[in-house]
């Protein structure tokens, strides 16, 4: 008897997934545990499994479909084995569609008959209206001149290259044309960020607490750290965040109250500390969880969050990488951003925004000197952490930032 393929729930929060890739395809033999396709989830492409062994005998859905959880995909059976069409788009997926067309455009001139017919496969038809491809421009390798899928994917990479201003592959953003404006369907986690910021900034009682830390120390202890590395040939250098997030780690364990969740009827005070690090990726926001950082070198931070970073921007994280942070750091340092606040992350109870380390002249004595400042930012949620509480937890932050070597008390 013939198994149903559906699509599973890959990440604690999906609700639907785009069916990006079949890496099976019709007449396939599979085995249990093997990739069949891959599907963007509202956090990471994630890799769609077979759960039965036999061949894939009907693909439900076309590749840059959106289906519901729980959705019959595709069927796994026995060659010619007979399956009903339930689990079709009928059910409930939604077919993805290329933009609507931007106003103001020009409508193209008619075209003879005989001009516009191509001789293409079904798949290569649908790729190409997927990739706007025009199909009368690309050249079949098929039977008798067909179009086929290798020829509209050829023909897409083709036109990437040669168009000045396109975006890079998988970028959301379409090349700039004549038209007034450009209609881009939201990606699943575009979709999940609106969702999420909803849920944070509207229910969520927030307030923002500032200072300004001198980073002068910690910045030559950096320097002296990153050249005993290349002397011993210790590979990657330590950044700044780096040093920001063991600091917030250790900072965490002297107060707990900071260290939490909101729950509907209680609160979490966690013993563990694990640092959610805010990574911007192509299309969105994602937060990948250095855990027990408190317990953790520098060096072993460092090389931690370089990696989850990557498989990030990659879309490759597991879900346990991207959950379970019980507070967070966001640094928009890089951009040349003093100051800025940044949206908690539900349940957690606050996240501290970074700001760039820029040289300010302040008083030392009866002098002026030039010293090394940081802007940071904690924004906390009133009903786990009082004004006093989130001021303390950022006197001891800026403690251990200004004199590096209480973090080792």
């Amino acid at each position: 008897m013939a198994t149903k393929v559906h699509m599973e729930a890959l990440s604690p929060t999906m609700e639907e997934g785009r069916l990006v890739k079949w890496t099976k395809h019709e007449g396939d033999a599979v085995k249990s545990g093997e990739t069949l396709a891959e599907v963007e989830t509202d956090k990471a492409v994630m890799e769609l499994v077979a759960r039965a062994d036999g061949q894939l005998i009907k693909v439900m859905v076309p590749e840059g479909t959106t289906v519901p959880v729980g959705n019959v995909v595709a069927w796994i059976g026995k060659p010619g084995e007979k399956v009903d069409g339930a689990g079709s788009t009928e059910q409930g997926a939604v077919a993805a569609k290329p933009a609507p067309a931007a106003k103001a455009a020009p409508a193209p001139a008619a075209a003879p008959a005989d001009a516009t017919r191509v001789k293409a496969s079904p798949l290569a038809k649908r790729i190409a209206k997927d990739a706007r491809v025009d199909q009368k421009l690309v050249q079949g390798s098929g039977p008798g001149g067909r179009v086929i899928k290798r020829d509209v994917e050829a023909g897409a990479t083709q036109a990437r290259a040669a168009a000045p201003g396109v975006s890079a592959p998988g970028s959301v953003l379409p090349a700039r044309g004549g038209a007034a404006y450009e209609d881009v369907p939201l990606t699943q986690i575009r979709k999940t960020i609106a969702k999420r910021l909803v849920a944070s900034i509207g229910p969520i009682p927030h307030f923002f607490l500032t200072t300004e830390i001198d980073m002068e120390r910690a910045a030559e202890a950096r320097e002296a750290l990153n050249r005993q590395l290349g002397e011993e040939g210790g590979g990657e250098k330590i950044s700044f965040n780096d040093i920001v997030i063991k600091a917030v780690a250790l900072a965490l364990v002297r107060h707990r109250a900071c260290n939490a969740w909101f729950q509907e009827d209680h609160i979490r005070y966690w013993n563990d500390v694990h640092v959610g690090m805010a990574v911007a990726i192509e299309d969105g926001l994602i937060t990948p969880v250095i855990r027990n950082a408190d317990m953790k070198t520098l060096s072993e931070i460092g090389a931690e969050a370089r990696e989850l970073a990557g498989r990030a921007r990659n879309r490759r994280l597991k879900p346990e990488e991207y959950t379970g942070a019980t507070f967070s750091v966001s640094n928009l340092g890089m951009f040349d951003i003093d100051q800025f606040t940044a949206v908690i992350n539900p349940p957690e109870a606050g996240i501290v925004a970074i700001g760039t380390i820029v040289p300010k002249a302040v008083p030392d004595g009866d002098r002026v000197v030039v010293r090394r400042r940081l802007r940071v930012t904690m924004s906390c949620d009133h009903r786990v952490i009082d004004g006093a509480t989130g001021a303390a937890f950022l006197k001891t932050l800026k403690q251990m930032l200004e004199n590096p070597l209480a973090m080792l008390l």
